[in-house]
């Protein structure tokens, strides 16, 4: 096993530790892009795509960062933290190995007993109108368009109520707010992207944000004291465009980001939102939130068919051609990966880089042999399906008899209380929410009951083969 092979594999059991330790919201939230760049020298040195969320978590979580690698990697002496540009590069580049590691500008350094100070400041974006740039909004994806967004079966419904929303002009805003929500890589930012390109031609005054970028805007202001003008500029735009809202934190910033949200509707200004889940499972939003959102038109962005897939790749390869002429895949080729690669886009995306790095570097055409080789990364390491607590409780109801409300009750009857408790069961082993969460989805109990439960089937299970079978029975139900 190479160096790099066994850092990747410390980071990997560092961020299983991570998840296990804070809970899947907090760590979807803070960490979810925490990823690592090189072991250098004693010292890991670990970037994030925001300014934000480096801020964030060198002033909370830098320490236990750093004990649960070095729990990993005793021979990790310290951590250093920086931000990815736009490229995917460090904004600051780490040292050679020759070289000492020292803190930087744009990086702190964070060991056993340095903590390098960065102060971050909002960088106006220079494509964004002067709100926009004064809010440190993101700027839009030049490639990403309605006339580059391939439609199919399982966004049409998305792609048109997008279309509708960029193109209205007149009267109050229209779906508002338009709440998109898909899987990773399945077009949602595409969208967003597209709708803020057409509304920007038409004169329209619009910002785009990812919710990194809103929190880190109200916070920089409250602490410049500016967060009056931050309102006001924020409310005074025609569209408000926010993406991935389910890593919106903070009861300050979620009930600032609910007031934006009442005084643009209330305004007839246009609000459109993406998001990895519906708003009814935005559990760590503030309710009121939750149900502005679902006010709207709640559309999800479907998985991609096999046809879908199949006109996505033929539409990246035309493109590769008018660089690389000679890159030819034959249809079979193309009919072999849409089959195969069926999780999302990035990763078709993935394979046709792959396959154009093998014709270019070989000289030699693609085959399905040479397909085969060249995506079987990406097979393998296929996300297997999420598990939600809502289907969890539905099939545990219907197996048992009773309803999904019994569960979810108070009631204590023989009749309901196991049904529940092995509900709550599959819930801790088949999802990554943590036991507050799980609590929360069962009428509001609190984690040491689902803690109660989780061990009493444990007991249970090896004790009752019949049992035993039921529960196995039921995960391979709900994992199919």
């Amino acid at each position: 096993m190479s160096a790099a092979q066994a850092s990747a594999e410390i980071w990997a059991r560092v961020k299983r530790r991570l998840r296990a330790e804070l809970g899947e919201d907090i760590f979807a939230s803070w960490f979810g892009r925490l990823e690592l760049d090189a072991v250098v020298d004693g010292c890991a040195y670990l970037t994030v795509p925001t300014r934000f969320l480096k801020s964030w978590i060198e002033s909370h979580y830098a320490d236990r960062v750093l004990s649960l690698y070095r729990a990993e990697a005793p021979a990790i002496e310290r951590i250093n933290l920086g931000v990815r540009n736009t490229l995917g590069r460090e904004a600051s580049p780490r040292p050679r190995p020759s070289e000492a590691p020292r803190p930087v500008a744009s990086t702190a350094v964070i060991g056993a007993n340095i903590i390098g100070e960065a102060k971050p400041t909002l960088q106006p974006v220079s494509e964004d109108r002067g709100d926009a740039a004064d809010l440190g909004g993101a700027p839009l994806d030049a490639r990403l368009t309605f006339e580059s967004f391939i439609v199919g079966r399982s966004n049409a419904l998305a792609h048109a109520a997008a279309d509708r929303v960029a193109h209205h002009q007149g009267g109050p805003a229209i779906y508002n707010p338009l709440y998109l929500h898909a899987g990773v890589g399945l077009g949602k930012t595409h969208l967003l992207h597209a709708i803020g390109h057409e509304a920007r031609a038409q004169g329209r005054r619009v910002i785009y944000l990812t919710a990194d970028r809103f929190m880190y805007g109200f916070v920089a202001s409250l602490k410049a004291q500016t967060s009056l003008a931050f309102k006001e500029r924020l409310r005074g735009i025609d569209l408000l465009i926010i993406d991935d809202v389910q890593f919106i934190q903070g009861k300050q910033i979620q009930q600032e980001f609910g007031h934006t949200l009442n005084s643009l509707i209330d305004a007839g200004r246009q609000i459109v939102v993406a998001a990895d889940r519906p708003p009814t499972d935005l559990e760590s939003l503030d309710e009121r939130v939750r149900s502005r959102l679902a006010g709207g038109l709640v559309v999800e962005v479907g998985a991609l068919d096999e046809a879908l897939r199949a006109s996505i790749l033929s539409n990246r390869i035309d493109t590769l051609k008018s660089l690389h002429p000679t890159f030819e895949i034959g249809q079979n080729v193309i009919s072999y990966v849409a089959r195969t690669i069926t999780a999302n886009g990035r990763d078709l995306e993935g394979a046709v880089n792959r396959l154009l790095a093998h014709a270019t570097l070989t000289g030699s055409a693609i085959t399905l042999e040479t397909a085969e080789a060249a995506i079987r990364d990406l097979v393998r390491n296929r996300e297997p399906k999420r598990v939600k607590i809502e289907d969890i409780q539905k099939l545990v109801a219907s197996r048992y008899n009773v309803s999904r409300s019994d569960i979810l009750s108070e009631r204590r009857t023989a009749a309901v209380v196991r049904p529940r408790q092995i509900a709550m069961y599959l819930s801790k082993v088949l999802t990554l929410r943590s036991l507050p969460e799980i609590g929360r989805r069962f009428g509001g109990r609190d984690h040491t009951t689902v803690l109660h439960a989780v061990r009493k089937i444990e007991k249970a299970l090896g004790e009752d083969n019949a049992l035993n079978d039921e529960v196995e029975l039921l995960k391979r139900m709900l994992q199919e």
